[in-house]
């Protein structure tokens, strides 16, 4: 069932924390990519240009998790790390615009994102958040 992610967890995501994006390969095994992340309502939402191993998961078992690292730690030393669990759709259009816009959080306020000539519409994948865990406001006892 979808939940709402709290404001302090959308905060971390629209700092610019790094993502780590975990799918599950054919054999159950788990595939790691570290990507760029943004919100769209309440789904995370990252753009990929290739039709990469991560997408080919997706398709097959669109079971997601992907985690969040904070800069600035917490008055007890730990780093803020949000875990995101959910179901992910993957959609054919919109890597390029959704990676320009990303790149305005991830590199400078004022970068243009300059797409290679003749882009493919590439991927986007949609996370609708089921569970959430970590260190943080965002959970309890933290």
């Amino acid at each position: 069932m979808p939940i709402t992610l709290p404001e302090s967890a959308r905060a971390l995501i629209r700092s610019g924390a790094l993502a780590h994006l975990v799918t599950l390969d054919p054999d159950g095994g788990p595939q790691v990519s570290t990507v760029w992340a943004g919100l769209d309502g309440d789904h995370i939402v990252t753009g990929h240009f290739g039709n990469y191993r991560k997408l080919r998961n997706l398709r097959r078992d669109p079971r997601i998790a992907i985690s969040f690292a904070g800069a600035e730690p917490l008055p007890n030393g730990m780093h803020p790390n949000l875990v995101v669990y959910g179901t992910a759709e993957v959609t054919e259009g919109g890597a390029a615009e959704l990676v320009g816009a990303l790149a305005r959080v991830y590199v400078a306020p004022d970068f243009e994102y300059q797409a290679p000539p003749g882009p493919p519409p590439g991927y986007v994948v949609r996370t609708t958040v089921e569970r959430i865990s970590g260190v943080g406001p965002w959970t309890a006892g933290s």
